[in-house]
């Protein structure tokens, strides 16, 4: 009788430890932290944009509006907040569109800045061109992150037989992926010279 026992507890921990009791929310923490990343590096680029304007300000006083653009856009951008347990594709899209706008200005401050030669010349907006393009490829690594963070997640929640524990237990939703925002961005550019 006890190693009867013996035998269904091993059964039954062998049969839990391979049916996604534990992985299912391990993953589920795991799209949180890659969710808290982009943020912060979507944070990291909003922080810098005061700096990048205030240098292009004294180089460029009449370039107002796009300057304005760039500080509204920041103000949008830093307005939309989601938190992990609230990915719905919807507010994604609404991130990845404040986020989208922000960096349009940010391109058309950069363009701007093109017109002045002793404003690129200066060694603090070079420095914060710099950071800023660093930043954005910290912010590609970490949707790339997220991406796959959410991939192995929505395998779990959807894929037999870690499926089954989370419709028993769990009742966990498959989370959204980024998806292009910029119109025409599934093609590639056209370059003429």
């Amino acid at each position: 009788m006890t190693c009867a026992r013996s035998v269904a507890a091993l059964a039954a921990a062998a049969l839990v430890a391979g049916c996604g009791f534990q992985s299912i929310p391990q993953a589920d923490n795991a799209v949180a932290g890659a969710w808290a990343e982009v943020e912060n590096q979507y944070q990291r680029r909003a922080d810098l944009v005061p700096n990048l304007v205030e240098v292009v300000k004294g180089y460029a006083a009449h370039e107002r509006e796009t300057l304005e653009a760039v500080v509204n856009a920041r103000a949008r951008a830093t307005q939309v907040q989601i938190k992990a347990d609230n990915l719905t594709p919807e507010n994604l899209q609404k991130f990845e569109q404040a986020q989208g706008a922000l960096q349009s200005a940010l391109g058309r401050l950069l363009a701007v800045a093109e017109n002045y030669p002793q404003l690129k010349a200066n060694e603090q907006f070079r420095d914060l061109q710099v950071q800023l393009e660093g930043t954005e490829n910290r912010i590609a690594t970490a949707r790339r992150r997220y991406i796959q963070a959410v991939q192995e997640f929505n395998n779990l929640v959807t894929v037999p037989p870690t499926s089954f524990t989370n419709s028993l237990f769990y009742k966990k939703q498959p989370k959204p992926q980024f998806t292009a925002t910029t119109p025409g961005a599934e093609q590639a550019p056209k370059v003429k010279f």
